[in-house]
């Protein structure tokens, strides 16, 4: 570990090759898939790339490195439920809906018609372009925050537009 915090390239190659499969059995033994487990060994080595410098020579190298792959671990925990208390997978897609026009366009235009003209913005930027947060604010010359706040309250009245209510 101390070659790899002096860049030494042999060093990175060898604590991958010596410690990926221990790493990889961690992330298969919290009941996730091999794919799963393999992203999660991604995001580890860049957070040990990423914190490598906080490393201590006097200090054994397993338990810093297992510490970095039980965080990992935790956030991908953590993303997966998010996920899927918030999504509801469905076997097919229901009668009556395109997939490839998942909203009658001149629907959509009536329904934003009536936002004001910086939430309608940043909501067909996010929505329609399909165009990231960061993104949205460089266009707007606005804070990713002041984004998110126009487009929650652009879903906001949109909700009550429709008569759905939280």
């Amino acid at each position: 570990m101390t070659q790899y915090q002096r860049a030494e390239p042999a060093a990175l190659e060898e604590l991958v090759r010596r410690l990926s499969p221990l790493l990889l059995r961690y992330f298969t033994s919290s009941r996730v898939d091999g794919a799963g487990a393999e992203d999660m060994l991604q995001d580890c080595w860049i957070r040990i790339h990423r914190s490598r410098h906080s490393y201590r020579a006097s200090e054994p190298v397993l338990p810093w490195i297992y510490a970095i792959a039980r965080y990992t671990r935790l956030d991908a925990y953590r993303k997966r439920r998010r996920r899927e208390r918030r999504e509801v997978l469905v076997a097919t897609v229901p009668e009556g809906l395109d997939p490839k026009q998942p909203f009658p366009s001149e629907d959509f235009d009536q329904l934003i018609a009536a936002l004001p003209d910086s939430q309608r913005e940043v909501l067909v930027m996010l929505k329609v372009a399909g165009m990231s947060l960061e993104e949205v604010a460089r266009a707007t010359a606005s804070t990713v925050g002041a984004v998110k706040q126009r487009v929650h309250r652009a879903y906001v009245t949109l909700r009550r537009a429709m008569g759905v209510e939280d």
